[in-house]
Order: structure tokens, then sequence, then C-alpha cells
């Protein structure tokens, strides 16, 4: 089936890189079946049979998709108008096509280059990503495997690795034995499935007969406010300590000084492990007694922060975490995942499997059954497998590899905190308690910290984004990926001077 005779020149994600590989070179089976004349069979030939035009495309792919795994000097690239994208060709979608070939030239010698590399060890806003190589490499074989990860019946194999990747997490947050859930896009769709299932099991009790209401933090993440408005529900907050951090007696007080009226309308606390904007952890142990004491849903948002639970030194941090009734964690963040990947994961999945089957004449077999269905644990009906290259990285390397990499991301971001320490130019605006570092560069205006930002983009130095905290301009660097190195952090820091 194949040969390992060629070398393969790759072009990576700017046009003047090559990379030069010693790789398999497919030999791929082209289709058999009878070539069927006319407008509707030409079509048919080109689109969904495997032709020899499909294997020029096939190997072009593969040779770009290769080299961009391999090149070891991770472009930034830069964004650029919409203008200046539309003036690149003009049209791609046109009636007759453009072909596989051009299309895939346009993209790896135009628009690419107008998209940043979000594993960029300099990529430091936001809550970036860093897949392992082979996480990247089995993303590929999922989307050649046209796998509906629905219902078992459909997806069993893919489903039961799934699930496996799933138990793990589920371990890793010290929830019981019977917990699971499923994969969705991100921390958003897992913040909605995690609330929805709270409010109707609150319901199914009969503790909720009108408008709900969501008890949360201040600082919790925009998707909290946000289901809450899918959901047509309120969201009560409770104020945070100084750093922001949620605490149990804050929660005791907010919901003291509701009405009789308020405080039956409250189904759910929704707390933080690892607030996106600082990092900060809530008090999980007492937020999550308060909730048990009141009978209220306990749902931990650690869509950024869950992965820190793998860090010895940070196990303390986290405690409080057994006492969720649903979890959220994103492996396409800390955990070292291709996008989309995120887990909702609840103690009770049955709760979920209530409020989130869908039922329709045509699934009513599938629903019958007692196998796993992840159509029944989130908002979704169909759905991709995209557990499944987080599955295979770990089954690949271990989890002790992934205790490691974290680990590494804590180095250097003890090594960014020392550093503005030392510096008299700048300011540490908060302990940083996971792998997000605020801090502010004495004597800088809102506009000196954009206009630095933007520079160091265009430049294609490093992508970093300020933040406001407790009311001021600040800078916000997030470390999630462990090829980011101290010698980064200095030419950052250097270049604030």
């Amino acid at each position: 089936m194949a040969n390992y005779d060629h070398d393969l020149e790759c072009k990576c994600s700017k046009p003047h890189e090559l990379v030069v590989l010693r790789t398999v070179f497919i030999t791929w089976p082209l289709s058999t079946r009878p070539f069927f004349f006319g407008e509707r069979g030409d079509t048919l030939e080109l689109m969904h049979r495997f032709n020899e035009e499909t294997k020029e495309l096939a190997n072009a792919i593969v040779d770009y998709s290769l080299g961009r795994v391999a090149v070891e000097s991770i472009p930034l690239d830069g964004p650029k108008s919409n203008e200046e994208l539309a003036g690149l060709y003009g049209a791609n979608i046109t009636k007759e096509g453009i072909g596989g070939k051009e299309a895939l030239r346009r993209f790896v010698e135009g628009y690419s280059l107008a998209t940043l590399s979000s594993d960029n060890p300099r990529f430091l806003a936001f809550v970036p990503v860093a897949p392992t190589k082979a996480a990247t490499l089995f993303d590929l074989v999922v989307s050649a495997s046209s796998i509906c990860g629905s219902t078992w019946i459909e997806g069993a194999g893919a489903i039961y690795l799934e699930n496996e990747a799933l138990s793990f997490l589920a371990s890793m947050a010290r929830m019981g034995p019977n917990a699971g859930g499923t994969f969705v896009s991100g921390g958003s769709a897992g913040n909605l499935g995690g609330l929805v299932a709270g409010r109707e099991r609150a319901r199914r009790l009969g503790k909720l007969k009108g408008r709900g209401a969501i008890l949360a933090s201040s600082d919790a993440h925009s998707s909290i406010s946000m289901a809450a408005r899918i959901m047509d529900v309120d969201v009560i907050l409770a104020k945070g300590d100084a750093n922001g951090k949620l605490r149990g007696d804050a929660l005791v007080e907010t919901f003291d000084s509701l009405s009789p009226m308020d405080a039956e309308r409250v189904f759910c606390v929704a707390a933080t492990a690892g607030v996106t904007n600082t990092g900060i952890v809530d008090d999980l142990a007492t937020s999550g007694a308060f909730a048990k004491e009141k009978g209220l849903w306990f749902h931990v948002d650690g869509a950024y922060g869950g992965a820190g639970m793998l860090a010895p030194r940070l196990a303390e941090l986290y405690n409080g975490i057994e006492l969720a009734d649903s979890f959220v964690v994103d492996p396409h963040k800390w955990l070292f995942a291709p996008f989309d990947c995120a887990a909702i994961i609840y103690g009770d999945p049955r709760d979920a499997a209530y409020a989130m089957t869908q039922e329709a004449s045509y699934l009513d077999d599938v629903n019958k059954e007692r196998e796993w269905n992840p159509a029944s644990y989130a908002y979704h009906l169909t759905r991709r497998s995209r557990g499944l290259p987080f599955w295979f990285s770990l089954a690949t390397y271990g989890t002790n590899a992934y205790k490691e990499a974290i680990e590494a991301t804590l180095d250097v971001t003890t090594y960014c905190r020392n550093q503005i320490i030392e510096r008299e130019y700048l300011d540490l605006a908060i302990e940083p308690e996971l792998t997000v570092v605020v801090f502010r560069r004495l004597g800088w205006s809102d506009q000196d910290y954009i206009s630095w930002s933007e520079g160091l983009l265009q430049n294609e130095v490093a992508f970093v984004q300020p933040t406001t905290f407790r009311g001021e301009r600040m800078m916000r660097l997030c470390f999630v990926n462990p090829l980011t190195s101290n010698d980064d952090v200095d030419l950052i820091l250097n270049s604030m001077k």
C-alpha cells in the first residue's frame, strides 16, 4: 500500500517556508466503478468517487498538512481587512468550480496568512491552543472517517473511546464512578448544558415552578449570562473578594438578602475553576457546601482552568470540585486538543438525559436503547466525534506527559511573574493562581497598551491583548503552550520598556 522512498516538499503556513519530509506517499485505491456519462454522471464521478484528480488533490492536502504539523518555527501571521482579502483572488465559489488544487493554493498562499496560528508559542491573548502532534494528526482521521457521534447505533466505537476520555476527566475532577457526559463545541455550549440540566431537575422535583435564577460571581464567564438569556432565567450576582474569588460567605450574604419569593427562584450556584480574565479559582469547597445545604445544583465552569487539577502543586485550589453536579472543561484550551473540543460532565447523567433527550418518531427506537447516546447529554443531535483527537493523544502519550506539560506552563508563568516583580517599570496586579498573569506598565495610558499590542502583532512578534481589571486598563498574558519559553517572556517584557 505504501512505500517510504519519496521526499515530499511541503508548503507550510507561509509560501516561502518549505519543510522536506521523509514520509509515506500513499498509493490510493482508485474507483473501479463504471463511469457514468452525462452531466449528472460527470458530477458524481468528480465529487464522490476517488479518481485520478482526487488522488492528486489528496496528495497535495496530505503534503501540506504534514508540513504544517512538522514545522518547527510556527508563523504567527496576522489579520487583513475584508477589502484586502476580497482583492486577493476574486470569487472562489463559482458555478464551474476553480478546482481543488487552485482552492488549496489560494488558502495556503493567501487566506492562511491572514489567519493567526493559535499554536504559536507567543500567542498569549485570550486562551490559546497548543494541540499535541498526535491529536492534530488524528483530527485528520476523524474527518476522513465520516463518523456521526450522536447515538450508539451510529458511532459505538467512537463513543466508547470518547467515554474513556470523559472518564479520565471525571476522575480528574474527583467526580463519582457514575459520572458521564459528552463533548461539545466549547465552554459556552457546556455551560448551557449544565445549567439546563440543573433547572430541569429543580422543576422535576417540584422545587421550581416559575422563572428561575442562578447565583454566580460577577467574574463568571460571559457565557453564564448568555445561557441565562437563552433559558429566560435571571443571574443574581454575589460579590467576590478583592481578587474576585467567590466564597461561600458571599453566597450566604447574597441569598439571605433576597426576598422569600426570589430565594425560591434560585436553582443553581455557578462557580468558576479558573476565571478567564485572571485565572482565579473560586472557593469551590465553601461554594459547593452552600449549594448542597440549600439543595441547589452546583455547576463548575472549568473551561480554561479545570486542567490545572492535573498539577499536584495546585491540588488544594480545587478542593470542593467533587461536590459539582456538572463540570465543564475544554481540552482545546489547557489539555492540548485541537479546536473545537469541550466536555460537559454530570455527576448523575440521568439529570441531563431527562433535560436534553430529543423526542421524535424517527428517534423512538434509539431513545429506548440502554446504550450511551451523546445526543442526550447536551443541546445537539448531529455531532462530530470531536473528543477522539483528545482521546488519541491521551492514549498515545499517557497522562503523565499531560501532567508534565501543564507543570511546564506553570513554570513559565512563575518566571513571568518574577520578572514583572524585578522590573521597575512593571507592576504585578494580582498574584497568579494558574497561568494568567495580569500586570500594569507604569505610566502607560489605555492607548499605549493598544498601540504596543498592535505593533507586536503587525510585526508578527506576538499576539497579546490588554484587559480591564478593577476598572483599570492592564496587560494580560495567558500561558497554556508548553513551548512558550522564558526567552519569549523576556522578549515581550523587554519590548515594554
